[in-house]
């Protein structure tokens, strides 16, 4: 892995979307930029919310979701960041909460927002942390699922997964895809969900 200078993120930005499961993105950046004591502004000609520790940049596209590679397309392109060097947070259905995995490339998963970035970078070939939020079961419910805040006991178990990825933060800032994956891989207890 190479190291990544730019660290995106995906969510829905305003009120109405800050605790759905869709912006578990934005709940990382936000705990990343605290960690990393970067401010957090909205930057227009970024179609977002940005920030800066040294030579990284955080970014939270404020285009929502299926728009989110305008975002990233125009930070990446004017800071020539390449698509290796770029992590986008997301959340991931087909992982129960709590999950997390760490890879590189692939398809999208039927992700809104990854679609657009790849068709707007051109590549899958950028890294993923996909964070767990579990399924509704039915694919027509999907749409209203992601768009509700978790239940508490599942919420629980995503502030445990962003507190085990902010651990793993400085192998993933060194690039070390290995000892980062030994962090982030682990299975989440299940126990208190039904």
């Amino acid at each position: 892995m190479s190291e990544p200078r730019l660290i995106v993120g995906l969510g829905n930005p305003g009120a109405d979307y800050a605790d759905t499961r869709h912006n578990v993105g934005f709940w990382f950046v936000d705990r990343l930029a605290a960690e990393l004591r970067a401010a957090l502004a909205p930057q227009g000609r970024f179609f977002g919310t940005v920030g800066r520790a040294g030579e990284r940049w955080l970014l939270q596209p404020a285009t929502f979701m299926n728009r989110s590679g305008q975002s990233v397309a125009a930070l990446a392109q004017f800071y020539r960041i390449p698509a290796e060097e770029i992590l986008v947070v997301h959340d991931d259905l087909d992982l129960p909460p709590g999950s997390i995995r760490l890879k590189k490339g692939g398809g999208n998963g039927g992700h809104n927002g990854l679609k657009d970035i790849q068709a707007r970078l051109g590549t899958a070939d950028f890294w993923r942390l996909r964070l767990g939020i579990g399924h509704p079961g039915e694919r027509d419910a999907v749409a209203g699922y992601v768009l509700k805040a978790p239940r508490r006991e599942e919420r629980e178990m995503i502030d445990a997964a962003l507190d085990r990825c902010l651990i793993a933060w400085p192998q993933l800032a060194a690039g070390d895809t290995a000892a980062a994956q030994r962090i982030l891989h682990v299975k989440p207890p299940q126990e208190s969900l039904p």
